[in-house]
């Protein structure tokens, strides 16, 4: 890697040229706001040569693409990410100082990029990050959300969804690409009309129509550079307004086509509780993937003659199942509009098509009613009853008479079509995403598809990139790191490990635990600014932060934080080491319990942190509207990383990465990625408890648990429940959390208690903080533990994940940009 010259007086005259002809001021007059735009754009004059050269070369090389298909990429702030990736962030640090200006400031006025909210979306957007560093080519295909799932605000302790307006003053980096523009049809019929060679054709008629316009975003990669691109759509309506409509009073039908248009990309995952909403997702997925999927071939079309190749030279990586109707619109521009037969479409669209199973949760697997899926997709549907007609003669071929295999594994059964069933019978490769995860799934979930085609099925572990979670992340840690063994480990994540030998010494642990405390006093004053929550820096820090979703278990932290208050309430004369539970979490708009575990969190929160008794001992944070931007600051300063999901329900999990790279301790049942975390740390340097996976499963699949057992018998725990319902959290309302209670007791519904296993773990989770304390106060085996996490962190790396990608599934060329 060489470092790219940067002229730093041309960088500061292009920001002070851009404040003028953007804004009509100097420097002294112009809000941080108008520099943020001053600094970004002239970050992007040095982005875009890179990526006219990326394109460049492309032309000479022409490289088998990926095509990254995903509902959410969740991106983070750019302008940092940019310069870091440029090797220029240093450089331009001092060159905003010279201006009289501070990089931290300017970058904070960037928003996140509402284009995701968990995990799937985060994974995405480091695995572009890691595509560019490693030199393949990329396309991230996605949805240009105006307003992201939701921001989040906390009123009277409950969740409220306002609208995220992250493109309210423009977006620097974006680059609009309206000569890209595609045609994407919903509704209608399908006609059969026969050409002069008597050949049939089908043609969708009666349609709606949208027009797909692209905006491209720049995918820096580290210091060599590669710029791909991260194509996001925007949706027009084809006639921007119909005023003979208007002027005949028809005012509805005048604005018809621009709703349409204007819903598709409002907001990322509607609310899907009623079936206007369940249409809704649908139209969007249909919207971003068949306009990918139209433009990817008309792509290699400009520089290839036979189709019937495409393959070799694109790759389609579906994320989830949302992307996976791209598997009957490629086989729809196939057959339709390059009027290939069906076998040859199916022999390109079949080694195109790739699947990654992000979830062990079958609701979570998408399945739409035919009634939906056939009058929005008439013609992608009547291809997706053909594929669905041809496995279903494969199974029987496979197993003749055995109706059972075909309930289970149709892609249409029960008035519903079931779209990982298509991904996995039209994919050439179905990946896990941890290797326990991928065992549960040709074990449990997906076993009738391992056991007919075992080929297509193989594990990638997640990873996460270093650069962002580490280098910009946490700059102090970053440059010790550096000064200990290089700066290889910034694209080699391998060479970390190299630390391992300063996990003993004295002079280091004291080194690396005074660049933690430092993180922790940055974390405590932005929670003091936004919660108004004064915290002890020098207490333990015990952080949960990830989607809200039951099998994460948040409540059983929350339940395990009340047991302890009414320990230290019960027994102030028992020591007790200080500790600050920190939680951040959006939940579903739609998911009542997940937003009155919200609403539980903070209500202990207000009753914990007002009471002057406990001498500061217990303080209980949430932090509103969790994200990128502040993640960083969170994983920098935590000692103890909360992973704690039902064993075997948590497909990896990628956040537990990001806290063990910056050195905290995880406290975690053997769930997802867990397992080989432990393996490469070493089970002392972590802290596990709980129902194993096996124990789990064993209990959901042969019952033998009763969680009133547990109640009736343990008294603390009882006490904690009780708390629930009678008005000790809600002294104006006790019935408040009554459905929590509910959940974790009552078998009067049809769901089991306590689905989740959290009374069942609890003792164990109580035992492992026990451990923690102790831990924590051993200060050079706690600082030893947190070095060895870090210093294990190697295989972690969203490059090794990616390089895997590459080397067993999308085989592509690398490429070598010059400038």
């Amino acid at each position: 890697m060489s470092k790219r010259p940067f002229d730093k007086e041309l960088f500061k005259r292009s920001v002070v040229y851009n404040v003028k002809t953007l804004y009509r001021k100097n420097m002294e007059e112009a809000t941080q706001q108008q520099i943020f735009h001053a600094v970004a754009l002239a970050t992007k004059d040095a982005v875009i040569d890179a990526w006219l050269a990326t394109q460049e070369e492309m032309k000479k090389t022409d490289p088998k693409i990926v095509y990254y298909m995903s509902m959410e990429f969740l991106m983070g702030r750019a302008l940092g990410n940019n310069l870091i990736n440029l090797t220029f962030y240093d450089e331009v640090k001092e060159a905003m100082q010279e201006l009289g200006c501070d990089l931290n400031i300017i970058e904070d006025q960037e928003p996140d990029a509402a284009l995701g909210n968990g995990g799937l979306g985060r994974l995405a957007a480091c695995f572009l990050d890691s595509l560019s560093t490693l030199g393949y080519v990329a396309y991230g295909c996605g949805i240009r959300y105006h307003y992201g799932m939701f921001k989040q605000r906390i009123k009277d302790g409950y969740q409220i969804e306002v609208p995220d307006e992250w493109l309210k003053n423009g977006n620097p980096f974006e680059l609009r690409r309206p000569e890209y523009t595609e045609i994407v049809k919903f509704g209608g019929y399908v006609a059969i009309e026969t050409d002069e060679k008597g050949r049939n054709h089908f043609v969708q008629k009666g349609y709606q129509s949208v027009r797909a316009v692209p905006c491209d975003l720049p995918i820096v990669g580290y210091g060599n550079n590669v710029v791909n691109t991260l194509r996001i759509w925007d949706a027009e309506p084809m006639n921007s307004f119909h005023l003979d409509s208007f002027d005949k009073g028809e005012y509805q039908k005048a604005v018809e086509e621009e709703n349409l248009a204007k819903l598709l990309v409002e907001v990322l995952y509607p609310n899907d509780n009623h079936m206007a909403g369940k249409e809704l997702r649908l139209k969007q997925q249909y919207f971003f993937i068949s306009a990918s999927v139209q433009r990817a071939v008309a792509k290699y079309k400009e520089t290839h003659k036979d189709v019937r190749k495409f393959y070799e030279k694109a790759t389609f990586q579906l994320n989830d199942t949302h992307p996976t109707v791209a598997v009957a619109e490629l086989m729809r521009v196939l057959i339709d509009e390059e009027h290939l037969e069906w076998d040859e479409a199916w022999e390109v669209t079949t080694k195109t098509c790739a699947y990654t199973n992000h979830t062990i949760m079958s609701e979570a697997l998408e399945k739409w009613p035919i009634e939906l899926f056939s009058r929005l997709l008439p013609r992608v549907y009547q291809i997706v009853e053909e594929i669905n007609r041809r496995f279903i003669l494969e199974i029987q071929k496979k197993y003749p008479g055995d109706h059972e295999k075909i309930r289970k594994m149709a892609i249409i059964y029960d008035g519903q079509v079931k779209m990982a069933h298509l991904a996995i019978a039209a994919g050439y490769s179905v990946n896990g995403v941890a290797r326990l995860h991928t065992e549960i799934l040709k074990n449990q979930e997906l076993k009738d598809f391992y056991q007919m085609m075992p080929e297509k099925f193989n594990n990638k572990t997640n990873g996460i990139t270093q650069r962002r979670f580490l280098l910009h992340g946490n700059p102090l840690l970053a440059n010790w790191v550096t000064d200990h063994i290089g700066d290889e480990w910034i694209t080699d994540l391998s060479q970390i490990s190299k630390l391992k030998v300063f996990a003993d010494d004295e002079k280091a642990q004291q080194e690396f635990m005074n660049i933690k405390y430092q993180n922790k006093v940055r974390l405590a004053k932005y929670i003091l600014e936004h919660n108004g929550v004064e915290v002890d820096p020098r207490s333990i820090f015990d952080v949960q932060v990830k989607r809200l979703h039951e099998y994460k278990r948040q409540l059983m932290n929350i339940l395990h934080v009340m047991y302890l208050y009414n320990q230290i309430k019960e027994h102030p004369e028992v020591p007790f080491y200080p500790r600050t539970f920190i939680f951040g979490a959006k939940a579903a708009a739609g998911y009542h319990r997940a937003k009155l575990t919200i609403k539980l969190i903070n209500a202990v929160a207000d009753v914990v942190n007002n009471d002057a008794s406990i001498n500061g001992k217990l303080k209980v944070v949430f932090i509103e509207d969790y994200r990128v931007s502040n993640a960083e600051l969170i994983f920098a300063a935590t000692d103890v990383s909360e992973q704690i999901s039902t064993a075997s329900k948590e497909a990896s999990g990628t956040g537990n990465m990001k806290f063990m790279l910056n050195g905290a301790i995880t406290i975690g049942t053997m769930d997802g990625a867990n397992v080989e975390m432990v393996e490469e740390m070493g089970e002392e340097n972590a802290i596990i408890f709980g129902l194993s996976s096996d124990e789990v499963i064993n209990y959901e699949q042969k019952g033998g648990y009763n969680p009133m057992d547990i109640f009736n018998t343990d008294q603390d725990i009882r006490q904690v429940l009780m708390q629930l319902i009678n008005g000790y959290y809600a002294p104006n309302d006790p019935e408040r959390f009554r459905d929590i209670y509910d959940s974790l007791l009552n078998t009067k519904s049809s769901d089991r208690a306590d689905t989740y296993f959290i009374l069942k773990d609890f003792r164990s989770y109580a035992e492992a903080h026990k451990r923690v304390e102790e831990a924590y106060q051993d200060e050079k085996g706690w600082a030893k533990k947190a070095i060895m996490n870090t210093a294990s962190c190697g295989k972690f790396s969203s490059d090794r994940t990616i390089q895997e990608y590459v080397d067993e599934i999308w085989h592509l060329d690398k490429i070598t940009v010059a400038l």
